[in-house]
C-alpha cells in the first residue's frame, strides 16, 4: 500500500489543475493508457502506430485493420475533448457519457449493429445485449434510469474513499452495459475522468493484468463484491506510476 499511497502524494504534489499540467503530468501516459486500453479488446493496435498517432495526428503506410485505426485515432480526439472537462472538474453526466462513448467509437460499429440492429455511437444501445459470464446488462428501456440512478450514487460517496467509489462505479457501469459495443473502453476512461476530477492519479489497466481485470469484474457481477476490483485498482495504480515514483527518489536523493 505504501507505493499506492506515495503515488497519490506525488500526483496531489503536481497540483495537476490546468489543461498544460494534464499535458505536462500525461505525456507518456495517455499513450500507454490509449495502447492498453485499445489492447485489451483489439489485438490488431500496436504501441508504435498509438504514438505515432498521439505525436503526428496520423500514421504514415499504415496497412493494418482500418478498426484499430479508428480506435487509437478515437482516443486522441476524446483525450483532447475531455481535457478542458477535467481541469474545470466538470461532473460526471449522462451527456457526458454519451459524448465519450460517440468519440470514442466513432467509425467503429460494423455493418450487423449499425445498419441491422440502427446502433448509433454515442447513444444508448436499443437492443438487449448482455456481458460477462454472469450474463448481465441492464435492459436498453432501463440504460438511463440505472446511470442515473449510479451517478447520484457518486454525489452520495462524496469525500470517501476514492479507489472504493471508483471500484464501484467502473463495476456498476460495465454491470449495466449501456452500448453496443465499447463500454470497455468509454468505462475505462470514464473511471480515469472521475478519478482525476476527484484529485487521484489515473490508472492503466494494463493488457497483461486483463485476466485478473476480467476476474474482478466477475466477481462483482456475480456477488457485488467490490473488493476484488478495488484491489486491482490499487496495484494498477502502482504500476502506473512505479516509474513515476523511482524517478522522483532518485531526484531526491541527488538533491
Amino acid at each position: 500500500m505504501k507505493n499506492y499511497e506515495d503515488a497519490i502524494k506525488l500526483w496531489r504534489r503536481w497540483c495537476v489543475t490546468t489543461e498544460a499540467d494534464i499535458d505536462r503530468r500525461l505525456e507518456n501516459f495517455r499513450v500507454l493508457f490509449a495502447y492498453n486500453s485499445g489492447k485489451i479488446e483489439n489485438e490488431a493496435i500496436t504501441y508504435a502506430d498509438t504514438r505515432e498517432i498521439f505525436e503526428n495526428g496520423r500514421v504514415l503506410n499504415y496497412t493494418g485493420s482500418p478498426r484499430a485505426l479508428f480506435e487509437m485515432s478515437n482516443q486522441r480526439v476524446c483525450y483532447e475533448l475531455l481535457k478542458p472537462k477535467i481541469a474545470a472538474k466538470e461532473p460526471l453526466s449522462i451527456a457526458l457519457i454519451k459524448e465519450t462513448h460517440g468519440v470514442l467509437t466513432g467509425g467503429t460499429y460494423d455493418e450487423r449493429r449499425y445498419v441491422e440492429q440502427g446502433e448509433r455511437p454515442g447513444e444508448f444501445k436499443k437492443h438487449d445485449y448482455v456481458t460477462g459470464t454472469a450474463e448481465v446488462g441492464s435492459l436498453p428501456e432501463d440504460v438511463e434510469n440505472d446511470l442515473t440512478e449510479l451517478l447520484g450514487e457518486l454525489e452520495d460517496y462524496e469525500g470517501k474513499d476514492p479507489v472504493r467509489v471508483a471500484a464501484y462505479f467502473h463495476a456498476r457501469f460495465e454491470y449495466i452495459h449501456p452500448f453496443a459495443d465499447g463500454n470497455g473502453r468509454v468505462g475505462r476512461t470514464l473511471l480515469n475522468y472521475w478519478l482525476m476530477i476527484h484529485d487521484h492519479p489515473p490508472v492503466i489497466i494494463h493488457d497483461g493484468d486483463k485476466f485478473a481485470y476480467y476476474d474482478a469484474l466477475a466477481r462483482y457481477d456475480s456477488a457485488e463484491d467490490l473488493e476484488p476490483m478495488r484491489l486491482f485498482l490499487i496495484r494498477q495504480t502502482e504500476r502506473t506510476w512505479e516509474k513515476s515514483l523511482e524517478r522522483e527518489r532518485r531526484r531526491g536523493e541527488a538533491g
